[in-house]
């Protein structure tokens, strides 16, 4: 089995999405981005994935520019296109037109010597649904807080 090591992770995602369901996709990339993503020169913060005529598009993602790589490095933000089977694709394009879903770029890692993304099917949070959740921590938190004092 190939050995996966994370590069970055989308902790934003998670308090502003349920995530549903997740999805592995490769990514195209320049030499000069991979670079900077091995030197840790990776945001997905704002990032979302659309899909377009058929093909899936990683937006506002952003990879810092190789500090030696001249004129050979990209825009920082541009548009890169991820790699899955059609059918997949399909899948999810239905999926986020009928039930109105957003696919969400969870975190970036190495799988071998490839660079791949983990996509969230992700379904919006409203104010109340963010206040439960933290709610729920500080309880958990508390519960484990006495466990530990009781057993002392």
């Amino acid at each position: 089995m190939e050995e996966t090591k994370t590069i970055t992770k989308n902790r934003r995602a998670y308090h502003e999405y349920f995530v549903l369901e997740t999805f592995e996709a490769g990514i195209s990339l320049f030499g000069t981005e991979i670079k900077s993503i091995r030197q840790g020169g990776v945001n997905l913060k704002d990032s979302w994935v659309s899909i377009d005529n058929g093909e899936m598009i990683i937006k506002q993602m952003h990879i810092s520019p190789y500090e030696y790589g001249n004129i050979f490095n990209r825009n920082s933000t541009r548009d890169r296109k991820l790699l899955m089977h059609k059918r997949e694709i399909l899948r999810l394009f239905g999926q986020v037109k009928q039930q109105g879903l957003t696919l969400i770029p969870l975190s970036l890692y190495f799988k071998g010597s490839r660079v791949k993304v983990e996509l969230g099917l992700c379904k919006g949070k409203h104010l109340h649904d963010k206040r439960a959740v933290a709610a729920k921590k500080d309880a958990d938190r508390a519960i484990d807080r006495a466990i530990k004092e009781q057993n002392r």
